[in-house]
C-alpha cells in the first residue's frame, strides 16, 4: 500500500495533480509551491485564482511554510478541533504565494485524521492542495471510479481507497471570528 502513496507524491513532485480519498469526497490536489501546477488545476476546476485554495496536511509541522505555528495558542477552537474533518482560514505568513490566498490574507488550512491524506502527506513531505474532485457545477466524485470516469485524461494519478464516509464536506470557518464561511 505504502508504493501507491509514493507514486503519487512523485507526481506531485514532478508538477502533477493527483486525486484522493478525504473525509467526505475525493480531493485533487498538487504541490502549493508549484505555481504551474495550481495554474493547472484552478484551470481544470474552471475555479477564479481570487478565491484561493486549502491545504491539508496529515501533521500540524507540515503547515510551517505558511503559518506561524507558534500563534496557534490564539486560536483554541482551531486546536481542539484538530486533526479533524474542520477546515480554518488563518493569518498566513507574508510569503505565502497569492496564487493559495487569493485576494486574502489568511490560508485556508486542514489538518486531517483522514489516513489516506496523512499518507499522502508524509509521501510527499508537506501539506498539499486539497479541493474536490469535480469539473465546476459538478458534483464532487466520492470514489476513484467516478474520478477516473469524469477526470482521468486530466490528472496524474488516482489514489484507490475509500472516504471517511463523512456526508457533507468539511466546514470552513475563519478563526479570528469564529464565523463559518461553508
Amino acid at each position: 500500500m505504502t508504493d501507491i502513496y509514493q507514486q503519487a507524491a512523485a507526481q506531485l513532485r514532478a508538477g502533477g495533480i493527483v486525486a484522493y480519498p478525504t473525509e467526505a469526497v475525493f480531493g485533487l490536489g498538487c504541490d502549493p509551491l508549484n505555481e504551474a501546477a495550481i495554474t493547472q488545476l484552478l484551470s481544470l476546476k474552471q475555479r477564479p485564482k481570487h478565491k484561493g485554495l486549502i491545504l491539508i496536511a496529515g501533521a500540524l509541522s507540515q503547515f510551517g511554510n505558511y503559518i506561524d505555528l507558534e500563534s496557534l495558542p490564539n486560536y483554541p477552537a482551531v486546536q481542539n478541533s484538530w486533526p479533524g474533518p474542520n477546515t480554518w482560514l488563518l493569518p498566513c505568513l507574508s510569503s505565502v504565494p497569492d496564487w493559495l490566498t487569493g485576494d486574502h490574507d489568511t490560508l485556508a488550512l486542514r489538518l486531517t485524521a483522514c489516513k489516506p491524506v496523512i499518507a499522502l502527506c508524509e509521501a510527499f513531505g508537506g501539506a498539499i492542495v486539497s479541493t474536490s474532485a469535480n469539473l465546476s457545477g459538478q458534483p464532487p466524485a466520492l470514489t476513484a471510479d467516478e474520478v477516473n470516469q469524469t477526470l482521468s485524461d486530466r490528472i496524474a494519478y488516482t489514489v484507490e481507497g475509500n472516504t471517511d464516509g463523512l456526508t457533507q464536506v468539511t466546514p470552513i470557518r475563519d478563526a479570528r471570528s469564529g464565523r463559518q464561511i461553508r
